[in-house]
């Protein structure tokens, strides 16, 4: 990204802010929530408001905005991506870049539980709210729901989940939420059990949220302790479910097979996929993404 273009928006917020707002309104509205290929492929951005900026072995890969942005721009311009999950800056920033034309956007809720923290299980919504993504005229909001049998945090989380849903609901907006059983390993840190009787639970609790699930949908890992694994964890719910795409993998191809192969059931949606997509090993944006669009 050019330093003129960073200037430009960075005038912006300091002269005229409403433009934000006005971008906002003006921007030309996804016909469908599902892409060309009947799926939907996401570009997730919203690790860093969490503390979370490792990408492969970069502990700060996320950390440098321009950079960042340029990876989404190109990102976003590939066929067949056809949304975005970020928080408020990083949406805006690219509201300002002409970006999210014909995108689904994704607004990010709850991003207090920050990355590393002794209160990370209690992941408040410090980021969107139900009426913020609606005066933004923007499609979904996004929650994380790590549920940890071991801390009582684990339940304002869960109420504060179901309000969330109940609010996107009254919008006819889709609540798009991300289960995990979570727990704290040895040195203390919060893990996810991506274990097949995990996850499988994790959907169960996740879909009997709130007064409807009428607007619910499930981003979900990619479990591999099982060969129908993904079966079962599919099987636990009719909420359409779109998968994520976690950390960058030592072996990308082995993560694209591994999608390809879930992408064929009938409840998988499409893909949510971040550092893998905009931080490949190789460094090649454009030829992740599209290998990455090519399974759906």
């Amino acid at each position: 990204m050019s330093a003129d273009q960073l200037r430009a928006i960075v005038e912006t917020r300091i002269h005229r802010p409403e433009a934000i707002a006005a971008a906002a309104a003006a921007r030309k509205r996804p016909a469908s929530l599902l892409g060309p290929t009947g799926k939907l492929m996401v570009i997730a951005a919203d690790h860093p408001a969490r503390g979370a900026l490792r990408a492969g072995r970069d502990a700060l890969a996320m950390a440098d905005r321009g950079e960042l942005l340029d990876r989404l721009v190109v990102a976003l311009s590939r066929p067949g991506v056809n949304g975005v999950l970020a928080t408020a800056d990083v949406l805006e920033d690219l509201l300002l870049l002409g970006a999210l034309d014909d995108k689904v956007v994704v607004g990010s809720m709850n991003r207090g539980g920050l990355a590393g923290t002794v209160f990370e299980i209690d992941d408040r919504f410090t980021g969107y709210d139900a009426g913020g993504l609606d005066a933004m005229g923007f499609e979904m909001g996004k929650m994380l729901l790590r549920i940890d049998p071991g801390d009582p945090a684990t339940a304002p989380t869960l109420q504060a989940c179901g309000h969330a849903i109940d609010d996107l609901a009254e919008r006819r907006k889709i609540a798009l939420v991300e289960p995990f059983i979570s727990y704290r390993d040895d040195d203390g840190r919060l893990r996810n059990d991506l274990s097949t009787e995990a996850v499988v639970r994790s959907v169960a609790v996740a879909a009997g949220l709130g007064n409807t699930s009428a607007y619910t949908w499930l981003k979900l890992p990619v479990v591999d302790d099982d060969p129908a694994g993904m079966e079962r964890v599919l099987a636990a719910s009719t909420l359409p479910a779109v998968l994520l795409g976690g950390e960058v993998p030592d072996d990308p191809d082995a993560a694209f097979r591994q999608w390809e192969k879930v992408l064929r059931l009938p409840t998988a949606l499409g893909l949510v996929v971040g550092r893998s997509l905009l931080y490949p090993p190789d460094g090649d944006v454009e030829a992740a993404v599209d290998t990455a669009v090519s399974l759906l």
